[in-house]
């Protein structure tokens, strides 16, 4: 059951054709993977493409693609932690209306203000229409009131805006706004961000479920549409709701869909949905996304009539922008406290990169997927240390990780660390990738261990320099003790 979801792909490029004289539409085709570390599929195995160029990173290690052989190291997904000190929720259904637990969050790169978009309810309380609403803020988590109505067109749910930057030749289309509406994904543009028109008439990429979102991939430059669709399909039993994307030179002109998101009866728990996929963000040659899990056959709060549905955020990742793996483990959950305001469900919808932290913005239910819409629906930030996503951990017993193959760019003269080692150490060995041996002068015992925690440790060696190394490939081997590695980087 593992490798369905690339046989699924292979299947849907040579479909049936249709036996009557309607034609048949276009086959879906599958590209979700399930990280499993055991399979040989892409995202799970090392990388087949070697060496991997040395580029500046940083280089996550979320899955196993640049790891070739560790020992008595763990992956440990590094959960954010509730702060008590920050004020959540953030927006609020009573002052805000907030409605949906989709937002954006933008920061201003010259005045490094915050900007929020998100779904408010209407004044008759339309549980199927919706207002856009913004709000601004100086640190991205007191936000200044009152909320602004945005002038917009009429909308069922969506809050996912782009800033195509003061720079776009069209300033009148500076913004770009995405909601579901009649059937679709629609599109707004605006100049401000608060007056909206549409970019064009009616749906631009048509989707049978309310949830869609775009962005911009500035790794291939080029716009992604994220749409929910609820279907059936090979893996799982009965329709679930399901995420696909699309992608865009112009916005207005859109590839056939395909699946990034699909659940497993073999590997899910119960009735595993998934409502979307957003708050991406590219780190590397990496794009990492939030997936939003819905398990509506669990109550949140039993003692509540209708209380169904509870939902968490899991983690994803790409390297080419089209195939997605999802991580089984949960990343946030909602919080245990039955009197929480986000009890029910914890959907991460937006990562912004705040100096040396992630703040990640969520969505979240106290008591139920469709309970008490107008009340407890509220948005709320938890905030993470930049790139902390998995780690890569060994305790008192010392484990080794040895990556994959690099090719050493001319100009790399550093390596740095993502890491913790303030209670214990971390050493680096280069080797010669066809003997597995250290290089001279790049010994364990010639590396400087590193002790501290910090995002950008320094790896220093006392007999050679990593410039000498410049043009070759190599194979980087830790050992860690007592510590935690998340990411490297190379550089000058």
């Amino acid at each position: 059951m593992k490798h369905l979801g690339p046989l699924i792909a292979l299947l849907a490029l040579f479909p049936i054709p249709p036996t009557g004289a309607e034609e048949a539409p276009p086959a879906r085709v599958d590209r979700s993977l399930i990280y499993q570390p055991d399979a040989a599929i892409p995202g799970s195995a090392p990388a087949t493409e070697i060496p991997v160029p040395a580029l500046p990173g940083p280089h996550l290690l979320l899955d196993d693609y640049l790891i070739a052989r560790s020992e008595h190291i763990a992956r440990v997904v590094q959960q954010p932690r509730r702060d008590p000190a920050l004020p959540n929720p953030i927006a609020n259904a009573a002052e805000d209306h907030t409605f949906q637990p989709y937002l954006t969050v933008l920061r201003d790169p010259k005045t490094n203000r915050f900007r929020l978009w998100y779904g408010a309810f209407r004044e008759d309380r339309s549980q199927n229409r919706s207002h856009l609403c913004t709000m601004e803020s100086e640190d991205g988590i007191h936000f200044l009131r009152p909320h602004t109505v945005c002038t917009a067109p009429e909308i069922d749910f969506g809050s996912e805006v782009i800033d195509r930057g003061e720079d776009h030749p069209d300033p009148a289309t500076r913004y770009v706004y995405s909601y579901w509406h009649d059937g679709g994904m629609c599109l707004a543009a605006s100049p401000d961000g608060i007056t909206w028109q549409p970019l064009v008439e009616g749906a631009v990429l048509p989707h049978d479920h309310d949830i869609t979102g775009i962005d911009w991939d500035p790794l291939r430059e080029h716009y992604v549409a994220t749409v929910s669709n609820y279907t059936e399909g090979a893996a799982w039993s009965g329709k679930r709701r399901t995420t696909m994307m699309s992608f865009s030179e112009d916005l207005l002109h859109w590839e056939q869909p395909w699946f990034v998101l699909t659940a497993s009866d073999a590997l899910d728990e119960g009735e595993t949905q998934f409502y979307a996929m957003d708050g991406y963000l590219t780190r590397g040659a990496l794009r990492v996304g939030m997936v939003k899990i819905l398990r509506d056959d669990l109550r949140a709060t039993e003692t509540a009539e209708g209380s169904f549905g509870r939902a968490h955020t899991a983690l994803a990742w790409s390297r080419d922008g089209r195939t997605w793996v999802r991580d089984r483990a949960k990343y946030f959950e909602p919080d245990d406290n039955p009197q929480a305001w986000d009890h029910a469900h914890a959907w991460i919808d937006e990562q912004v990169i705040v100096e040396e932290q992630v703040y990640l913005y969520y969505g979240g239910y106290k008591q139920g997927h469709k309970m008490n819409r107008f009340e407890e629906r509220q948005i709320g930030v938890v905030r993470i240390p930049l790139d902390r996503y998995v780690a890569r951990s060994a305790g008192e017993t010392p484990g080794t990780l040895r990556t994959v193959p690099f090719k050493l760019e001319a100009g790399v003269t550093g390596l740095t660390l993502n890491a913790g080692a303030a209670k214990g150490s971390i050493r680096v060995q280069l080797n010669d990738p066809a003997t597995h041996r250290a290089l001279p002068g790049f010994a364990l015992a010639d590396c400087r261990p590193v002790t501290t925690d910090s995002l950008r440790a320094p790896v220093e060696f006392t007999q050679a320099r990593l410039a000498e190394l410049a043009g070759k490939t190599v194979e980087l081997e830790f050992t860690l003790e007592n510590a935690a590695l998340f990411a490297l980087s190379f550089g000058d």
